[in-house]
């Protein structure tokens, strides 16, 4: 009967929890487009934060109830997912286009967040401090990606923004601030639900909070970056597809990581400096694909398939002690 009863909770609450963020992307999209905000700081800032607001609810709520590796393995493992899986995929079914903003400036910050990831990793241990710089940096890159659009540098500038998403009335735009507000509660609350459910089944089937994160919940967080980076695809939309997942991953462990961290310092397990290792290595083989031919092509794409199916054996290795890294 508590089987039944936490996988119906975990199916529930993962439904909730993405439409709460797709209720938010829409919302923030539609305010975004009120204020004339161009399609890639869209991508890179409202559709990334509202697509990772999953991975937020869930990450700080169980840096809460303590259970530090959910909380890290999850952000790692989404954004492993992200770029695996989510880019891959898209890139399998049509080639993404790299536009030239983003791999000038927010790709390469991607690539020194996970490296400064790492650093704060090694010695097994997250702390308040390094949260709260953590979330400071995030706030820094929102200013400086708003000061960039203003100033006009960004290559996207001149995009149209989408005939179903241009606002009528400021009376929409106001409406929507209450649909983000009624959305966030309702991420938080599957967010509790989907953390209790794993914790159950972590004890039932004897496996880590670790395996945990990176799998189940790393894929059921993530699966609003998919959905919208294939229908961003599908619309045309490529500055969105792309940059919803670079700023998705940037918010991941700047935001996501931070607040939690900031809320409760979490103590590490060298399993999750080994994932944070792959993870950095994996944005260096995305940004080297998407830097040749300023974009991701099937083969690639069918490449980056490959290699998380290999991760996801790799961890399950790891896990039984098959292995030891």
């Amino acid at each position: 009967m508590d089987i039944l009863f936490n996988l119906g909770l975990l199916i529930i609450c993962f439904i909730v929890l993405i439409k709460g963020a797709d209720f938010m992307v829409d919302a923030a999209s539609y305010i975004a487009a009120f204020l004339g905000v161009p399609s890639l700081i869209i991508g890179l800032t409202i559709v990334a934060f509202g697509t990772s607001c999953p991975e937020a609810g869930v990450s700080i709520v169980s840096s809460m109830a303590g259970n530090n590796s959910l909380s890290i393995s999850n952000v790692v493992g989404s954004n492993v997912f992200n770029l695996l899986v989510v880019v891959g995929l898209t890139a399998v079914i049509g080639t993404v286009a790299a536009p030239k903003d983003l791999m000038r400036f927010d790709f390469p910050i991607c690539l020194i967040f996970s490296a400064i990831l790492i650093a704060s990793c090694l010695d097994l241990k997250f702390t308040r401090l390094e949260g709260i710089i953590y979330v400071t940096c995030i706030v820094l890159y929102c200013v400086f990606l708003v000061i960039r659009s203003k100033r006009g540098k960004n290559a996207d500038n001149n995009d149209e923004i989408p005939e179903p998403s241009k606002p009528r009335t400021g009376l929409g735009a106001l409406l929507r601030v209450f649909i983000i507000i009624a959305a966030v509660a309702a991420i938080y609350l599957s967010s509790q639900g989907i953390v209790s459910s794993c914790t159950f089944f972590a004890k039932l089937f004897g496996v880590s909070d670790t395996v945990i994160g990176l799998t189940i919940v790393a894929l059921g967080t993530s699966l609003p970056e998919l959905v919208t980076s294939l229908v961003a695809y599908k619309k045309g939309e490529n500055s969105i597809a792309l940059g919803n997942i670079i700023g998705s991953n940037i918010f991941n462990i700047l935001f996501v990581l931070g607040i939690a961290g900031a809320i409760s310092p979490l103590d590490l397990l060298r399993e999750n400096v080994t994932d944070a290792i792959i993870c950095l290595s994996i944005t260096v083989m995305s940004f080297v694909f998407a830097l040749t031919g300023k974009k991701i092509n099937r083969p690639e794409g069918a490449v980056m398939l490959l290699v998380y199916a290999g991760y996801m054996v790799f961890i399950f290795l790891r896990e039984f002690n098959i292995i030891a890294i």
